[in-house]
């Protein structure tokens, strides 16, 4: 109302002025006619009219401009009023870990600012931008896009995926394993697109309480257990200190288990030596935090080394499951977010960190088959454990205790990085048919890697190799990569690697290198992660 007001004020002061100046001009040229000043005064009219239309538009441009940057600055206030703080609450900012689920950081505090628009006119679509604000979130890495912001909670959704090409056809086609057993290798080539990954992931009734719930996919194992899976956990973060959480995740029994994928130089593909050791995905319970700024801790209790797969009643009834985790970075007090120097660190950061894993292990087969859903425990040639018969005739094992100590340490400046791992595996405590006096079994390994960027934030170039020292095998493998990042960040990325096995003790449909894999696998992968 009072705008209708201003401007029908501006249209009669102008109007004034024109008629005064229309006649003003009349008296100074006699010589016109009647005619001829009606139309003069009408010109005049009318272009100072158009001039006021335009300095009308031009002041409800600038109110439009005003609201967006107070919209701007309510977010940033709500941002620091909530979330920054505890955010920010005695630690380094770093990528953030779904898992943990904290919801705002300073990437979002930098592009929320940069998004202010300029004290010049707006663009073209300012308008159209500051309508879809109100509807729409900001995004953030490894969150995805902010689809609904509440009082009482949040949402975001986020996307994993790739698309692989995979060249098996220079492995040996046969394999035999220890005990004198050969298989047939399927030597693929073929594109996948392997897995698909939706996140969903926020906070609800309080930015303490947590969720992060997920649909998996693993479509290059059609057909078989666990190729779709729908998990997830809820948490609760108490201070930087303690978070309690629940639900499916991985044990904390290696680094690329602590909660760095995707975020490793492979895409979704680990060394030979860390894929035969690790313990993984399982239900139960777990806590994490912050000792002190350079010293943290991951623990949790869990049903199982594997529960992809296995139902309920597969399992024991005993938690007997405990992984744990203790991470030093004493220089910096942080290490980036996964394997590599991305984050082309300008001072030394430098970790070391100490896992270790025990659990009760039981053969978990499908009832009246013996097809083994947990596969997490194998022998140095890759025989599963628990298969019947496996190291004599009427001897077959049902449970056993599995323990594994670990330790990795590294390094990471100026886009260089060189990441270490050690491995010690016990089985023990047998029972079953003819396992009386069936001594213990005990395998070492290790895997290193090392990693540069010539062209920071573009070009990555890295290789590694590991080796499992086994009383049935000693497998190793190496392998050389490439990452072009094209957008300068680790939404896309194209990854390109070669693969040297011998005898390789692991092998899925979902990784790049199959059980018994001897010889050249070469693979070319497109990785969206947003």
């Amino acid at each position: 109302m009072k705008r209708l007001m201003s401007i029908a004020i501006l249209r009669s002061v102008s109007l004034s002025i024109v008629i005064a100046f229309g006649a003003s001009y009349a008296y100074a040229q006699p010589a016109a006619s009647d005619g001829d000043r009606d139309r003069t005064q009408t010109q005049l009219k009318t272009d100072v009219l158009n001039k006021i239309d335009q300095l009308v538009e031009r002041n409800k441009e600038l109110e439009d401009q005003n609201r967006q940057l107070v919209d701007q600055i309510l977010v940033l206030r709500k941002a620091f009023g909530k979330d920054v703080s505890e955010a920010t609450e005695g630690t380094a900012m770093k990528e953030p870990d779904p898992a943990t689920g904290s919801a705002v950081r300073v990437a979002d505090l930098e592009r929320t600012v940069t998004n202010i628009p300029s004290a010049g006119m707006p663009t073209a679509n300012a308008a159209a931008g500051q309508e879809q604000s109100k509807t729409w979130g900001a995004y953030t890495p490894n969150f995805g896009y902010k689809v609904a912001n509440t009082e009482l909670g949040d949402m975001s959704v986020s996307i994993y995926s790739y698309v692989r090409y995979l060249n098996q056809k220079n492995l040996a086609p046969t394999y035999t394993n220890y005990f004198g057993v050969t298989s047939t290798l399927q030597q693929r080539q073929d594109v996948q697109i392997n897995k698909v990954q939706i996140k969903f992931l926020g906070w609800m009734l309080n930015p303490k309480m947590r969720y992060f719930l997920y649909a998996w996919s693993s479509n290059a194992s059609q057909g078989q257990a666990a190729q779709v899976v729908l998990a997830g956990n809820l948490n609760y973060r108490f201070n930087k200190y303690f978070t309690l959480a629940g639900g499916i995740t991985a044990l904390p029994g290696v680094r690329s288990t602590e909660g760095q994928f995707p975020f490793w130089l492979g895409v979704d593909t680990r060394l030979i030596t860390d894929e035969f050791f690790r313990p993984s995905y399982t239900s139960g319970i777990w806590a994490k935090g912050d000792l002190t700024k350079t010293l943290r801790y991951y623990a949790m209790i869990g049903n199982n080394l594997s529960t992809l797969g296995v139902s309920a009643a597969q399992i024991d009834n005993a938690f007997n499951t405990i992984s744990s985790m203790v991470e030093w970075d004493p220089t910096t007090g942080e290490f980036g977010a996964g394997f590599g120097d991305f984050e082309n660190h300008q001072k030394l950061a430098t970790r070391f960190a100490g896992h270790y894993t025990t659990s009760t292990e039981t053969a978990q087969e499908q009832p009246g088959q013996d097809s083994f859903e947990n596969t997490q425990i194998r022998l140095s040639d890759g025989s599963v454990i628990f298969t019947p018969n496996l190291f004599k005739p009427g001897t077959t094992v049902n449970t056993l205790r599995y323990q594994m100590f670990d330790i990795d340490g590294g390094f990471k400046y100026h886009g260089w990085a060189f990441e270490g791992e050690g491995y010690w595996r016990w089985l023990n405590d047998f029972t079953g048919p003819g396992t009386a006096g069936l001594p213990g079994r005990y395998d070492t390994g290790y895997q290193f890697q090392l990693s540069m960027m010539p062209i920071q934030k573009k070009l990555q170039l890295y290789s590694g190799g590991s080796h499992v020292f086994g009383q049935y095998g000693s497998p190793y493998d190496a392998r050389i990569g490439t990452n072009w990042f094209p957008y300068k960040n680790r939404v896309l990325r194209w990854n390109t690697e070669a693969l040297y096995l011998f005898r390789s003790p692991v092998g899925y449909t979902s990784v790049p290198f199959p059980l018994g894999g001897k010889g050249w696998v070469f693979d070319t992968t497109v990785e969206l992660a947003f």
